[in-house]
C-alpha cells in the first residue's frame, strides 16, 4: 500500500503542525477545566496553567489564519464546550468569577487596588488608548478586584458588563481598536462603575 501524504510541501507540513498544535492546546484546556471543576487542581495552579493556554491559542490561532474554534472543533470531532467558553471569555473562571486573589472583604488594601484599577482603566480611555492589547489586560485586573471585593453586592451589575466587555475584546485582534461610540460607551459603564463602587463604600462606613 502506497503511503498516504498529508502535504508536498514545507509550508502545507507546518500548516498541519500548527492545526496539530491548536487541538493539543484546546484539548489541554478542556482538561483543565474539567479538573478544577472538579476541584483536581488548585486555584493558582489553575490560573496560571489556563493563562498560558490562553496565550498559547491566541498565537497558534493566528499561525492558522484565526479559525472559527466553534467550526474547528466540529470539523475534528472534539468534545470541548468548557474549553470554548474559556476562550470565548479569554480569562480564567478564577478571574471572571472572582477566585483568583487571597484578598477577599472591605479592607484598604482591597479597596486601594480596585480604585487604583478604576482609575487606570478612565486614564487608559481618556488618552484613547482604545487597542484590544492595551485595554484588555486593564479590564480583566479591575474585573479581577472587584471580584475580589465581598462587600459588593450580588447585584453589582457591572461584573456581567466587564465580563462582557472582556468577551468583545477577545474577538477582536491584538491591534484592533474600539471605535469612538464604543469607546465612549466603555468610559460611561466605567465611570458608572466607578461612582456605585464609592457609593457602596460610603455606606459601609
Amino acid at each position: 500500500m502506497d503511503e498516504i501524504k498529508l502535504y508536498n510541501t514545507s509550508a502545507e507540513r507546518e500548516a498541519y503542525e500548527n492545526k496539530a498544535a491548536l487541538y493539543a492546546i484546546v484539548m489541554s484546556l478542556e482538561c483543565l477545566e474539567r479538573a478544577f471543576a472538579h476541584d483536581s487542581i488548585s486555584a493558582p495552579e489553575y490560573t496560571a496553567e489556563c493563562n498560558k493556554l490562553l496565550l498559547q491559542c491566541k498565537t497558534v490561532s493566528q499561525m492558522v489564519n484565526n479559525p472559527d474554534l466553534a467550526k474547528f472543533t466540529q470539523q475534528y470531532r472534539l468534545s470541548c464546550s468548557a474549553a470554548l467558553r474559556r476562550l470565548e471569555v479569554g480569562v480564567p473562571s478564577t478571574i471572571e468569577h472572582g477566585t483568583a486573589s487571597g484578598l477577599t472583604g472591605n479592607n484598604a488594601k482591597l479597596v486601594a487596588e480596585t480604585v487604583r484599577d478604576f482609575i487606570t482603566t478612565m486614564d487608559a480611555l481618556s488618552m484613547n488608548m482604545t487597542s484590544v492589547d492595551k485595554l484588555h489586560p486593564l479590564l480583566t485586573n479591575l474585573l479581577q478586584s472587584v471580584n475580589a471585593a465581598s462587600f459588593l453586592p450580588p447585584d453589582y451589575r457591572w461584573k456581567a458588563s466587564f465580563r462582557d466587555w472582556l468577551i468583545r475584546l477577545n474577538k477582536m485582534k491584538a491591534s484592533d481598536e474600539l471605535d469612538e461610540e464604543q469607546s465612549r460607551q466603555l468610559m460611561f459603564e466605567v465611570e458608572q462603575a466607578y461612582a456605585d463602587f464609592n457609593n457602596i463604600l460610603d455606606s459601609h462606613e
